[in-house]
Parts: C-alpha cells; sequence; structure tokens
C-alpha cells in the first residue's frame, strides 16, 4: 500500500507543481517551444474531460466533477481490497496512475475557481467558455464555485506526419499525430490504463493459478 501512496502522491505532486506554474506564469495561450518539431508547453484550460472532451452547459460541468470523485473513491475502495489479496504489484501501480491522474483533474475543479481570478469563464448567452488573455492570480473571489473550475492543460505534441490518401483521417494531407493539449493527470490516466490492456495477462497470470488450485482442492474433496 505505501507504494501506491507513494506513487498518487508523486504524480498528483508533480502535476499540480506544473499546472500552477503555468497558471501564474503564462498567459493564456501562451506558447513555449521545449523540443523543436515535438513538444510545446502551451496554456490553455479545460473545462470538461481529458483532451477537451466536455459535457454542455453547467450542469454537465457538475455532473462530470461529480461524476469524477465517484469513479476516484470506487476505485480506491477496489485498490484496499486487492491489497489484502496477493495481487501483481505491476496492476496495482497502473490503479494508481490512475487515481493519481483523475484526482489531480478533481483539484482543478474543485478548487481551481475558487483561488483564481483569471481562467476560462462560462458564457451562459453563448454556451461556450470564454478565455482571458490576462496574466492569472490568486484572488479571494476566483472565477468559479466549488467543482466547477477549469481544468489546466499545458503539454502539446508538436510532431507533423504525411498522411497517406488512404488515411481515414487527414487523408493526403501534413497533419499533427496528436493535437489534442493535455496534462500530466491526463497522461497518468492513459498510461495506466494502456498498461493494464497490455499486460493483463501477466497482472491476472496468479490469480487465475489460484483460482485453479482452489477448484483441484475442491475436486479433491468432493471425490473423497
Amino acid at each position: 500500500m505505501r507504494k501506491v501512496l507513494l506513487t498518487i502522491i508523486s504524480v498528483v505532486a508533480l502535476d499540480q507543481l506544473l499546472k500552477i506554474w503555468i497558471k501564474l506564469t503564462f498567459l493564456y495561450g501562451e506558447n513555449v517551444e521545449l523540443i523543436p518539431g515535438w513538444l510545446d508547453l502551451q496554456f490553455v484550460e479545460n473545462p470538461g474531460m481529458a483532451f477537451g472532451w466536455m459535457f454542455p452547459g453547467t450542469t454537465g460541468k457538475l455532473a462530470l466533477s461529480i461524476f469524477r470523485i465517484v469513479v476516484v473513491t470506487a476505485i480506491i475502495i477496489y485498490i484496499f481490497k486487492l491489497t489484502k489479496k496477493k495481487t501483481h504489484q505491476g496492476y496495482l501501480f497502473c490503479l494508481a496512475l490512475i487515481v493519481a491522474g483523475a484526482l489531480g483533474n478533481i483539484v482543478d475543479s474543485a478548487v481551481y475557481g475558487l483561488c483564481f481570478d483569471k481562467g476560462s469563464t462560462f458564457d451562459p448567452h453563448s454556451q461556450d467558455y470564454s478565455a482571458y488573455s490576462d496574466t492569472a492570480a490568486f484572488s479571494t473571489q476566483g472565477y468559479a464555485p466549488f467543482l466547477m473550475g477549469n481544468v489546466v492543460d499545458m503539454i502539446h505534441l508538436t510532431k507533423e506526419l504525411d498522411f497517406p490518401s488512404w488515411s481515414p483521417i487527414h487523408a493526403g494531407e501534413r497533419a499533427e499525430i496528436f493535437p489534442p493539449i493535455f496534462n500530466i493527470a491526463d497522461a497518468s490516466i492513459s498510461v495506466g490504463i494502456i498498461l493494464i490492456l497490455l499486460f493483463q495477462r501477466r497482472f491476472f497470470k496468479e490469480e487465475e493459478e489460484e483460482v485453479s488450485v482452489e477448484e483441484a482442492v475442491t475436486e479433491v474433496d468432493t471425490s473423497a
């Protein structure tokens, strides 16, 4: 359980430190090139889910925040149950990455709207979010109520490729491999899910072997 907690705390801390630094030092939309042609830091705010997906309106925003909290709570309870069994440590690590990523974005939604006075603000007339172009700063008033703040994104993969004419996306065009701008929390969730999909047979092999042994013992007892 210590490794799980250490993973969650480390990812959330790194995610929040980068977000707060971006929020306090970048102008909205400002772009800084880190690796030419590959990686940029660009300050944007996301009112919805990972990689810019969102539910419309204030009701959708509130529902999304509550949904995140419910899912994280369920996964944490699941992890506690798994730690009492001989669960593969790699599987627990992946779950810790998913929890850490979700928590990182929950912090944004829960408190950023209360702590900052600049950000993206929902306009009920246009049913869209309008962005400020000023530097963010801490404020006692904030720009949104509890659970209604926006998630700070900044990681932008800028590598472009020439897509062939038969490609189902960007056929015959030159476009970015992965256009969405994301954050460490989003990456943590994605990595956790991908690792589970790639190594699920290894993660659950020990559990399957234990079930097989129990079934064999049960058969012996029954036959006796």
